[in-house]
C-alpha cells in the first residue's frame, strides 16, 4: 500500500511559514495552515487554496471500532450511519436534500482508529456546511429514537450481508483479525462489528457511546479551500464555540500483539478460485520501519515488474493475481500478501515462492533499480494525491490526519522524507526482522465441495 500518509492537494514550495510560527527554507514542501483550540476542546485547522472556489470541511472525531468493548462491537461504524439521519435543527433527509441543493456532497467513514466526516461546497455555501456538523455534533441526541437506531441498525446488519457474509472471500478479513491479535485487544474485532452485538445494542448504550466519544474536545476539524482565515474562524466560533466539553475519552492501552508461532487455518466459501492471505504484525503507523514496509510491498506488487508479480501471473501464471500492503495503524500494522490461484494450480505452489522472493530480500538487499522505480512510484502517488482539496485522502483530510498521527498538521515534507531516507539495506534489514516464516498467520480460503 503506498503512501496512506500524503494526501493533499496543491503543492506549495513555500517561501514562508510552514505553520504558525517556524520558518520554512524556500525548498521545502509545505501547506500553510493556521489552528486555534476552542474553550470546548474542539481543535481547528484552516488552510487556505484558492485553485478552486469550493471548501472542505473535514472532521475527525477520534474514535473507531478499536475504541469499543467486547460485546459492544460495531457501534463506531452504526454512529456513522446515525450521523447523516438529522439532528434537532436538521429533520431527517435535510441534512442530504440542503447540501445537494446547494451544489454540496458529504460523505462518512469508519476504521479501527478513527471516524471521519467530510462535506465539500461550493465556497459560498461554507456557512450551511458548518451549521449541519456543527448541528449534528452538539444537538443530534434529542432526536436520538429507537426507531431511528433500529433503521440504522437494519441498514448495518445489510451492508454486513452484502459485503461480508454472502461476498466472496468475505470472510477473511474477519479471521485474520481474530488470529493475528488475541481475544479482546481493540483490533481483533471487525469495524462493522458482529450481528449479535447489533442487535444487542440498546437506546441507552448508544447514547453512552456518543457521549463518551461525539465531544468537541475528542475531534478535529479543518476547513480547507477558497475561504478567508479571519471570517472562517469566527464562523467555527459561532457555529460550535456553544458545544458543551464532554469527558475525556478512555485512553487506548493495550499489550502489543506478538506471534510465536505459525497460525494456519483453512476456510470453505462459495468462490471458483483458491486464495492465500498471508499476514505478519508490523510497525504502527510512522514508527521506525513503517515507511520501509511500504517500499517493501511495492518491491513485490508495485507493478508488472515487481517480484511477486512477475514470477506468479507473468512468468510461470500459477496465480489469478498478487497484492501485498502494509496496513499502518496507530497500535500496530499489518503486512498483508493476498494471491489467487489460477485453474489447475494450487496455493501450496504459490506460498512457495511467496517465500522464495522473500527469503531472497532476506539474503540480499534490492539493486539501485528496483529501489528508484519504488521510490518513483510513491513519490508518484504522493503527487498524485496533492490535487484534491476535498474529499477523502484530500488535502483537508491528511491535515487531520498529520494533526491526529504527529500533533504537526503540516507534515508533508516529513512523511516524504521517510521514504528517501530508506537505503536498499534498510530493506534488507526489515524483511528480515519484521517477516520471520516461524511468526506468522497462513489463511486459505477454498471453494466449497459440490
Amino acid at each position: 500500500m503506498t503512501m496512506r500518509g500524503a494526501l493533499v492537494a496543491t503543492v506549495v514550495l513555500a517561501l514562508g511559514a510552514a505553520g504558525p510560527s517556524a520558518q520554512a527554507p524556500a525548498t521545502r514542501l509545505s501547506v500553510p495552515y493556521t489552528q486555534f483550540t476552542l474553550a470546548n476542546g474542539l481543535h481547528v485547522i484552516l488552510h487556505q487554496d484558492r485553485t478552486v472556489p469550493v471548501a472542505a470541511v473535514n472532521v475527525w472525531y477520534h474514535v473507531g471500532s478499536g475504541s469499543e468493548k467486547p460485546g459492544r462491537t460495531g457501534f463506531a461504524h452504526l454512529f456513522e450511519h446515525v450521523m447523516f439521519e438529522g439532528s434537532e435543527h436538521v429533520a431527517e433527509g435535510n441534512f442530504d436534500s440542503w447540501l445537494e441543493a446547494a451544489g454540496g456532497n458529504n460523505n462518512g467513514s469508519t476504521s479501527v482508529d478513527r471516524t471521519n466526516y467530510i462535506i465539500d461546497v461550493p465556497s459560498n455555501a461554507l456557512e450551511l456546511a458548518l451549521f449541519l456538523e456543527s448541528d449534528r455534533m452538539g444537538h443530534l441526541l434529542p432526536t436520538l429514537t429507537q426507531s431511528k437506531l433500529d433503521g440504522q441498525r437494519d441498514v448495518v446488519k445489510n451492508e454486513k450481508r452484502q459485503r461480508v457474509d454472502n461476498a466472496p472471500y468475505g470472510q477473511a478479513f474477519i479471521e485474520l483479525a481474530a488470529m493475528l491479535y488475541p481475544t479482546g485487544h481493540p483490533y481483533s474485532w471487525p469495524t462493522i462489528g458482529s450481528m449479535e452485538d447489533l442487535s444487542a445494542a440498546a437506546l441507552p448504550d448508544v447514547v453512552e457511546f456518543f457521549t463518551t466519544y461525539y465531544a468537541p474536545n475528542n475531534a478535529s476539524l479543518v476547513i480547507a479551500g477558497d475561504i478567508e482565515i479571519e471570517p472562517t474562524r469566527k464562523l467555527v466560533e459561532k457555529w460550535f464555540g456553544g458545544i458543551p466539553r464532554g469527558p475525556a475519552a478512555p485512553p487506548l492501552a493495550p499489550a502489543p500483539a506478538a506471534l510465536a508461532e505459525v497460525k494456519r487455518k483453512t476456510l470453505t466459501d462459495r468462490v471458483q478460485l483458491p486464495r492465500l492471505y498471508m499476514a505478519w504484525h508490523t510497525p504502527a503507523y510512522f514508527a521506525p520501519g513503517d515507511a520501509a514496509m511500504d517500499i517493501v510491498s511495492n518491491l513485490l506488487t508495485g507493478g508488472k515488474n515487481a517480484r511477486l508479480y512477475r514470477r506468479l501471473v507473468y512468468d510461470m501464471q500459477i496465480a489469478q493475481d498478487v497484492n501485498a500492503g502494509q496496513q499502518s495503524q496507530a497500535l500496530g500494522s499489518m503486512f498483508l500478501v493476498v494471491a489467487t490461484a489460477r485453474p489447475g494450480h494450487t496455493l501450496e505452489e504459490i506460498q512457495k515462492v511467496i517465500d522464495e522472493e522473500i527469503e531472497t530480500l532476506k539474503q540480499a538487499p534490492p539493486d539501485e533499480r528496483e529501489m528508484t522505480r519504488a521510490l518513483n512510484q510513491i513519490e508518484a502517488s504522493f503527487y498524485q494525491r496533492m490535487e484534491r482539496t476535498g474529499s477523502f485522502g484530500g488535502k483537508a483530510d491528511q491535515l487531520n490526519g498529520y494533526y491526529v498521527a504527529t500533533g504537526t498538521p503540516d507534515y508533508f515534507e516529513e512523511d516524504l522524507a521517510r521514504y528517501r531516507a530508506i537505503s536498499a539495506a534498510d530493506i534488507q534489514a526489515a524483511v528480515q526482522r519484521f517477516l520471520p516464516a516461524d511468526r506468522r498467520v497462513e489463511l486459505r480460503v477454498v471453494p466449497e465441495k459440490k
